[in-house]
C-alpha cells in the first residue's frame, strides 16, 4: 500500500497517528532528493537556467531563439539547466549539447506532459517528486535566468526568484524575459497596477529584471552583469 492508499484508509477508519507517521516518514524522501541534488549540483559549475512551456513546437521561434541562446552561453563556458522536458526546455539542452557544453536537466515526475528530452547529459540528469526541492536546485546552483514563453510552471519559477531576490534571501543575478509581445501586458499590469495604482511594489523592484527580443540581447545581459557584479553563488 503506497502513501496516499495508507492516508486514504486512515481517513476513512479515522487512525489520525497513521496520517502523522505517514508524513514524518516523507521527510527523508524529501531529504533523499535534496541530497542527491546537492551532490551533482555542486560539481557542474557556473550555469545559467532556460524556463519556457514544455509545450513549444520545435517550429516556434521561441523554441529557435531558446536553442540560439544555449549555444551562445556554452561558448562562452556556462552550463545550461533546464527543467529537463520538452519544448523550450528540449530547446535549451539541444543548444547546449550541440556545442558540446553542459546541458543539466532537472526532470519533475508529471502525470502528463513531462518525459525527459534525450539533450541532457547523461550523467546531469536528475529526477525529481517534489516541485519545491527542485526549485531550490534551480535558485541555488543558476547564475541567471532566462525565461522565454511559458505557462503557470514557468511564472512560479520566474516570480519565486524575483521574491527571493526582493527579500535578499539569495544573492542577485540577472533575470531576462524573452519576448515583448508575450511579456509586455503581464508588464504593463505590473507598473500601473501593482506599482502606481497599490503600491504593491516599488520602482527598484522593476530593475530586477529585463525584457528583450533576441537570443544575442538576453545572452548580452548575462555577460554584462558579471562584468559589474562578483560572481556569487547562492549559498
Amino acid at each position: 500500500m503506497n502513501r496516499e492508499d495508507k492516508i486514504t484508509s486512515a481517513f476513512k477508519n479515522k487512525d489520525w497517528q497513521e496520517i502523522k507517521v505517514a508524513d514524518s516518514w516523507q521527510i527523508f524522501k524529501v531529504m533523499a532528493e535534496f541530497v542527491q541534488g546537492f551532490e551533482k549540483m555542486a560539481k557542474i559549475g557556473p550555469c545559467v537556467s532556460i524556463f519556457g512551456s514544455a509545450r513549444t513546437p520545435s517550429n516556434n521561434p521561441y523554441y529557435q531563439i531558446a536553442e540560439h541562446i544555449a549555444k551562445i552561453l556554452t561558448e562562452r563556458g556556462y552550463g545550461v539547466i533546464t527543467g529537463g522536458g520538452p519544448g523550450i526546455m528540449e530547446a535549451g539542452n539541444k543548444g547546449a549539447f550541440e556545442t558540446g557544453g553542459k546541458s543539466v536537466g532537472l526532470n519533475i515526475e508529471l502525470p502528463f506532459e513531462q518525459v525527459h528530452n534525450p539533450y541532457i547529459d547523461g550523467d546531469k540528469l536528475m529526477q525529481f517528486d517534489y516541485f519545491f526541492v527542485r526549485k531550490v536546485m534551480f535558485m541555488k546552483y543558476s547564475q541567471g535566468y532566462i525565461v522565454l514563453p511559458g505557462g503557470f510552471g514557468t511564472m512560479d519559477e520566474l516570480f519565486e526568484a524575483l521574491t527571493l531576490i526582493q527579500t535578499r534571501k539569495i544573492a542577485r543575478f540577472p533575470i531576462v524575459l524573452v519576448g515583448t509581445e508575450y511579456w509586455g501586458g503581464l508588464l504593463e499590469w505590473i507598473k500601473h497596477t501593482m506599482l502606481e495604482r497599490e503600491q504593491n511594489v516599488s520602482n527598484e523592484d522593476l530593475d530586477l529584471f529585463t525584457l528583450v527580443d533576441t537570443a544575442e540581447e538576453a545572452t548580452q545581459h548575462i555577460f554584462k552583469f558579471y562584468e559589474k557584479y562578483v560572481l556569487k553563488p547562492n549559498f
